[in-house]
């Protein structure tokens, strides 16, 4: 389906070489300030063409807020957002009309549809993800205004190359968008990213391409959210981050590497944190436990596969079944990793702002109950 969410719930329309991308918002808040500006910021860090080391196709993806404003506010009913698809060249895919590119979503597409667009990547296009961002910076103004959250995203990876885990935990907790952006690469370890940035190059001289790893970090989300058991905290992450295209793993804390751990060594312990409630000495849960978030730090990390499309000839077979050889045009991006950065910070709002209004719910509920003896009453998670 197109629709993600429940409380705050986001669909996204259009395809890769149509008139125009973008989504429908329904869940947020009336009397939010918001502006064109709030959601540009973010759709100018994802758009194509912003250095050798992304797509050429040239978008300016600039958003108009069609419906659900008035007066710089939001009036709590659906939000329109639309962009323009501007630069597109549907004759550099009639290749496609033959052949499935490999590790593409043609074939899948045509054996689910019986049909699929003629050119682009159709709604399995990055071009796709635009409705996401808009929808993103949404939530992400609300999170920071009512609750001081923080999301940031960061290339840890490109190829064989990756941040160290020690330079990773320094940077969970300091890092900002504006060192994050000071790269092409969007990595901010200064060893790394140099390193980074000759790998995406060396394989766009060589027609090819490589796949990386995004990690991403909540700051300030409240204690108490998530939905077990089938929508915990993680559960609900990981469906937003592996609904991203070329995304092909996800972990979350200590990830996989937490099974080389024991227990006693992986056990977050508790300490007083000086605010009436519990904080936790360290934090390999990655700020969730048992689906539901702590209020520490909540950390994430998504692997990307290599883009599919590459301008070498590769053989391979028609729709049809008859070898030959597929020779790929159009404008790709030869890693995805520095441009699905504030893609990433969207789906993670998405979650967090969906996340928050289930939990506000269920509060302001409860405050019109009687009050519950002392012996029950818990620490409140707002």
């Amino acid at each position: 389906m197109s629709t993600f969410g429940s409380a705050f719930r986001v669909t996204t329309y259009g395809e890769s070489h149509c008139k125009s991308v973008g989504c429908i918002i329904d869940g947020v808040p009336p009397g939010l300030a918001l502006s064109e500006a709030d959601i540009q910021v973010q759709l100018t860090r994802r758009r194509p063409g912003q250095s050798k080391l992304t797509t050429p196709r040239n978008e300016t993806d600039r958003v108009t807020i069609q419906s659900g404003c008035e007066l710089g506010y939001t009036l709590g009913t659906p939000i329109c957002l639309t962009v323009p698809n501007q630069d597109h060249r549907p004759h550099d895919y009639s290749e496609t009309d033959l052949y499935p590119r490999p590790s593409h979503a043609d074939y899948t597409y045509m054996q689910k549809y019986g049909i699929k667009a003629s050119s682009g990547g159709g709604r399995s296009s990055a071009r796709e993800t635009i409705g996401r961002v808009a929808a993103g910076a949404v939530a992400e103004k609300y999170l920071a205004e009512v609750h001081g959250v923080e999301i940031v995203a960061f290339v840890t990876g490109v190829g064989p190359i990756q941040v160290s885990d020690p330079a990773l935990q320094q940077l969970l907790g300091t890092i900002t968008r504006e060192v994050v952006d000071s790269t092409a690469v969007r990595c901010p370890d200064e060893l790394t990213a140099p390193l980074m940035h000759d790998e995406i190059v060396s394989c766009s001289e060589a027609k090819n391409s490589t796949g990386g790893v995004v990690t991403c970090v909540i700051r300030n989300a409240p204690a108490g959210l998530g939905e077990p058991c089938f929508d915990k905290l993680e559960a609900r992450l990981a469906h937003a981050m592996m609904s991203i295209p070329a995304t092909k793993g996800f972990e979350i804390g200590s990830g996989f590497s937490g099974t080389h751990m024991r227990g006693s060594e992986h056990n977050d312990a508790f300490e007083a944190n000086g605010k009436g409630g519990l904080r936790t000495l360290s934090n390999h849960s990655g700020g969730v436990q048992g689906g539901i978030s702590n209020g520490q730090n909540i950390y994430f990390r998504v692997a990307f596969k290599p883009p599919a499309t590459i301008s070498q000839d590769q053989s391979t077979a028609t729709y049809d079944g008859q070898g030959g050889v597929l020779t790929a045009r159009g404008r790709h991006d030869p890693c995805v990793v520095p441009r699905a950065v504030p893609i990433v910070e969207a789906m993670a709002a998405i979650v967090i702002m969906d996340a928050v209004l289930q939990q506000n719910g269920r509060t302001a509920t409860r405050q019109l109950l009687r009050p519950v003896p002392d012996e029950l009453k818990a620490i409140k998670p707002f």
